[in-house]
Formats: C-alpha cells, sequence, structure tokens
C-alpha cells in the first residue's frame, strides 16, 4: 500500500507546477514485479490528472497574479500557451504529459474557462496513456 501511496503522491506532484517526475519510480515498482502493471498504471494515471486539476485552478485565478516576480509561469508562456488553446482547445490537453509545455496547457486551460468535467477527461486519457506506453514497453522488455 505504500508504494501505491509514494507513486500517487510523486505522480500528482509530478503534474502540478512544481518539479518532479514519477517515471522512474513507476519504472521501478513495475520492474520488481511485486505489484499488479494495471494498478500501477490506474494509481499514477489518477494522481498525475488530480495534480493536473491544480494547475487548473491555479488557471482560473491566474490573471491578476501574472506579472508577479513570484509568479512560476513566465507571461510570455503562458500567453503562448493560452494563444496554443485558443487554437487548438481541449484536444491540445491530450498533450498535458508533455514536460513544461503539459503544465502551461494545463494552467491555460484554467484561464481560458474550460469546464472541469472537459478537463479531466481529456487529460486523464493523455496522461494515462503515457503510461501505459512506458509499463507497456518495460513488461515487453522484462
Amino acid at each position: 500500500m505504500a508504494a501505491y501511496l509514494a507513486l500517487f503522491t510523486a505522480a500528482f506532484i509530478a503534474a502540478t507546477i512544481f518539479p518532479a517526475q514519477s517515471e522512474a519510480l513507476l519504472a521501478g515498482l513495475i520492474l520488481s514485479g511485486d505489484y499488479s502493471v494495471v494498478g500501477l498504471v490506474a494509481v499514477a494515471g489518477l494522481g498525475n490528472t488530480l495534480g493536473a486539476v491544480v494547475n487548473w485552478f491555479l488557471g482560473r485565478g491566474v490573471e491578476s497574479f501574472k506579472h508577479k516576480r513570484w509568479f512560476p509561469v513566465r507571461p510570455d508562456k503562458l500567453a503562448k500557451a493560452q494563444e496554443w488553446y485558443r487554437r487548438y482547445g481541449k484536444w491540445s490537453l491530450l498533450l498535458s504529459w508533455l514536460p513544461i509545455f503539459g503544465d502551461a496547457v494545463t494552467v491555460a486551460a484554467g484561464v481560458m474557462r474550460e469546464p472541469l468535467a472537459v478537463f479531466v477527461l481529456f487529460v486523464g486519457i493523455g496522461k494515462t496513456i503515457r503510461y501505459v506506453a512506458l509499463a507497456a514497453a518495460l513488461t515487453e522488455w522484462m
């Protein structure tokens, strides 16, 4: 149970604007052979999706803080993400698993007022597919 909780936590933090990654932990747990691969992928996907929801909420209130020095996303990066989001909309959320870009697009989705249910669906699909691909590669390799 502790391993699943650690994976959920790592995946959750990795999806927020804080720098972290969960793939190495997932890979280690899969390679140990002690855990259900499906369970690990489900926990990682859920944690990563819920972490992205934090970014969505940040995006909802970000406009008033985007010019503050401490703000973690540079205004030009946020503007670029918003432009991307205007162009590709909810479909861009399928790429939310990408480093740096993914965080920006999830914040932009909040700024652009994407409905939360649509956000969770598309982000969940994109982020879980990444973990499925990693697990598939590792289990094939084993």
